[in-house]
């Protein structure tokens, strides 16, 4: 069974800003293409897996999130780097405009993302691992039964992070290859 290198958007393939929907507004983290070529090359595949609630509180659209996600995946390809397949979650419990107004087992904490892509490509979950930047991304990996769940902050986690209980913290993508 193939292996998934999980990886959350906003916070870990580029930096967080306040509902980046733009191509303008979108800045790579230094190493992330590094970290997925080393991922690549020792046979995971590179799925993404992101809530993406600005969709969901009318911020913009689908059209513009596939729009950047296009983009996104040919920059990763000119780098060297699949991208097997971006699943997001434009619902929000609370914020939810009309339809995107409901709890979703696809929006983190909820796993459903990523059991959806385990089915999809047939993965094996004990051999996977899951890169995140928040809580929510930790707890859908352990929920999925994932290998590992690596935790990727620029500070110290946050003291409610020990109740997700992630199995490695880095500060630098370039640590997360020692765990693949």
């Amino acid at each position: 069974m193939p292996k998934a290198l999980f990886l959350d958007r906003d916070g870990v393939i580029n930096v967080e800003k306040s509902y980046v929907h733009t191509i303008e507004a979108f800045e790579f983290i230094p190493g992330i293409f590094d970290l997925c070529l080393a991922a690549q090359d020792r046979g995971y595949r590179i799925i993404v897996i992101t809530n993406q609630a600005g969709i969901g509180r009318g911020y913009y659209g689908v059209a513009e999130f596939d729009k950047l996600s296009a983009w996104m995946i040919g920059q990763f390809r000119d780098h060297g780097v699949r991208i097997d397949r971006i699943y997001h979650c434009p619902h929000h419990p609370e914020h939810g405009v009309g339809d995107y107004r409901k709890l979703c087992s696809w929006r983190k904490p909820s796993p459903g993302m990523i059991e959806q892509a385990i089915a999809d490509f047939e993965i094996s979950p004990e051999q996977s691992l899951l890169v995140g930047d928040k809580m929510s991304d930790i707890l859908a990996g352990k929920a999925a039964q994932l290998g590992k769940t690596i935790l990727f902050t620029r500070d110290p986690p946050e003291a409610d992070m020990e109740k997700a209980q992630p199995d490695v913290v880095v500060q630098r993508l370039d640590d997360v290859s020692r765990h693949l």
